[in-house]
């Protein structure tokens, strides 16, 4: 055996935890005589034995199968102290670095900027002559409406251009479709009308990059309408002034590198080169011009809520938009996170589990105006009324989801260990499936698909797992005539079945996918960045791994081992969530929680086979603020025996 002499290891965890003392004082532990399989990575470790096998072990802790059934890694390889260069990195640059982060841009992602980051709008195709055509329209005073989605991303998208127009001197409409009446995107039927009703340019947001009949229409109306759009094109794009998108596949490569953000960031870059354009008109000779920092709170929240990906120019967005929301000078903005019942200034995970699922309620259940109203208004009281009534649709919707589910999840098992779980059922609400489906797949750990039957036919919403392309094999069942129509992604995807073809459908797809379902489920890694001892949760220590966020898809939040710890107590709280008290050998205890944990195998081996035991603890530190003074406590993800 080989050792680490006690203050050589002291200075690297220093080093490595920016300045973490190995002592007690500031509540921080010391863990004598701990022989670790694994490096431990933060937390005061004050004395450690390493075996020479440490270094080069292929599973983190030494975990291949954890009570979830899963193989634990280090996340990027970052993270083993016995990587020299790695050693001398802060926890913050660590977590960067383990992020696919260069040394050199270091400085620039730990504080993301747009200074640091905001492309010039021109690499985008189309977008000088969006600016233009709107620029002109501004400048004659023409009337403009915006034709936002019902998601969030669509209603934050309209109201940061009818915010900045009517900052511009521009009272623009906007027109958001009943998802249920209308379905998805701009329809002819509805670009004409605004036309009669005397626009002249219409701008679409988060749709319209596929519409080719519906702009046929409007060109055919006499109607201009420019297109600003993330979803993937075909070729031959529709008949547009503009269509600004950076997924066009004719993108060059500077803008197509911005294929990750989502519509109400393309909005703002629009809002950017549309300044820059009236500014060089002399537009603002006697004016003042907008202040368009002050927008970004809207892309931050259309952000999160699409689930873009947080790496560059969105993590710049996000950063900075958290800190514009936190001066609460959007009305409606601020009515939401008050009815939203936050104390404190919102946090990244926030607008994607507090503020986005109200602004979404209304279009998937209720009126699809009420999140573009709220974000537009100037009236207080018109504000406090449309967030109260948001919240109260989130509520009936958070009902039907559960009712749903709950019909839902009783078809599980007459699945027959179907590859792909599809479930259907007559009357069940179009605009909760696709959570349910997200539910299910969570639960089952298998792509599933739910199907809301409507007489002979159904809509359906799939979510997948990493490593199954289910947007792929849907579109392939459509084109072998299995389904009406369908599209989606590698992770989502949606669909339009024959009620009497669901179960051929279904069966079809555990024969296209069974053997990919198969492999993904075999090598189900959950990654780790930080192996910690109880004590080391501290609220600084939490701190210091929120400093390389704001965390979110593509950047994910830093995952943390604790222990080695015993089980307190383990029981069910609320329908499904399992809670744990665990002590480590260090005398320090800590809370943990596994959300709608409760029935599966994770929470089954905490509650019946963990007495008497050591564990690992693996999930995300989290402050919880509720009482007058705040701790910390793991959001449970994973576990594994450590004796």
């Amino acid at each position: 055996m080989t050792s680490l002499a006690p203050v050589r290891l002291c200075q690297t965890i220093k080093s490595f935890s920016g300045g973490m003392a190995c002592t007690n004082a500031g509540g921080l532990s010391i863990v004598k005589d701990a022989a670790f399989r694994a490096p431990p990575l933060a937390g005061n470790l004050a004395e450690m034995q390493l075996t020479s096998s440490t270094f080069g072990q292929a599973f983190a802790l030494g975990v291949e199968q954890s009570l979830a059934g899963r193989r634990w890694r280090w996340r990027g390889g970052n993270m083993a102290l016995g990587n020299p260069a790695t050693l001398d990195h802060d926890i913050v640059s660590q977590l960067l670095l383990a992020r696919g982060v260069e040394h050199a841009d270091l400085e620039r992602q730990r504080a993301p900027t747009l200074r640091a980051f905001l492309p010039d709008p021109s690499i985008f195709a189309d977008m000088d002559a969006a600016a233009d055509r709107l620029a002109q329209a501004v400048i004659a005073g023409e009337k403009i409406t915006i034709y936002g989605d019902y998601d969030v991303d669509g209603a934050t998208s309209a109201a940061l251009l009818v915010r900045l127009l009517r900052d511009l001197g521009v009272a623009a409409d906007y027109y958001i479709p009943d998802r249920l009446l209308e379905g998805y995107g701009p329809s002819g039927e509805a670009l004409v009308e605004l036309g009669r009703r005397g626009s002249s340019l219409v701008v679409t947001v988060d749709c319209g990059a596929m519409a080719h009949d519906a702009l046929a229409q409007a060109h055919e109306a006499g109607i201009d309408v420019i297109v600003v759009d993330h979803h993937k094109c075909a070729t031959e794009l529709p008949r547009a002034v503009a269509l600004v998108n950076p997924n066009r596949l004719d993108e060059c490569h500077e803008g197509a590198a911005h294929g990750h953000l989502a519509a109400v960031g393309v909005a703002f870059l629009l809002g950017v080169a549309l300044v820059r354009t009236l500014r060089g008109r002399g537009y603002f000779a006697a004016r003042p011009e907008p202040e368009l920092m002050a927008l970004l709170d809207l892309v931050a929240l259309g952000t999160v809520a699409d689930v873009a990906a947080l790496h560059g120019l969105n993590r710049a967005f996000v950063a900075q938009g958290l800190k514009v929301m936190a001066r609460r000078a959007n009305i409606g903005m601020a009515a939401l996170i008050d009815a939203s019942r936050l104390t404190r200034s919102p946090q990244c995970s926030d607008l994607g589990f507090a503020l986005g699922p109200r602004i979404n309620a209304g279009g998937r259940v209720g009126e699809a105006t009420l999140g573009v109203r709220l974000l537009t208004t100037e009236d207080a009281d018109e504000a406090r009324a449309i967030a109260a009534q948001l919240s109260a649709l989130n509520e009936e919707r958070r009902a039907i989801e559960a009712a749903v589910q709950e019909a839902a999840e009783a078809q599980i098992a007459a699945q027959h260990n179907r590859a792909v779980v599809v479930l259907a059922g007559e009357g069940w609400h179009p605009g909760v499936i696709g959570i349910v489906a997200g539910r299910i797949k969570e639960k089952t750990g298998k792509p599933s698909l739910v199907v809301a039957l409507d007489g002979a036919a159904g809509k359906g919403s799939g979510r997948s797992i990493a490593g199954v392309d289910l947007g792929a094999a849907i579109i392939a069942a459509r084109d072998a005539g299995l389904l009406i129509a369908g599209g989606g992604h590698a992770m989502a995807a949606g669909l339009t079945v024959a009620a009497d073809r669901v179960e051929h459908f279904a069966a079809w797809l555990h024969d296209r996918l069974g053997d990919a379902v198969a492999r993904a489920s075999a090598e189900q890694d959950i990654l780790l960045d930080i192996a910690i001892a109880p004590g080391g949760l501290t609220t600084e220590f939490v701190g210091s791994l929120e400093e390389a966020g704001p965390y979110g898809m593509g950047w994910p939040g830093p995952r943390v081992a604790v222990g080695p710890v015993r089980l307190v107590s383990a029981d069910i709280v609320g329908s499904d969530h399992l809670r744990v008290i665990a002590a480590g050998d260090d005398g320090r205890s800590f809370k943990g929680i596994a959300f709608r944990a409760a029935e599966s195998a994770l929470g089954q081996a905490l509650l019946h086979g963990a007495r008497g035991r050591k564990l690992w603890l693996a999930g995300r530190a989290k402050i919880d603020d509720w009482g007058n003074t705040p701790k910390v406590e793991l959001h449970l993800e994973d576990a594994a025996f450590s004796d």
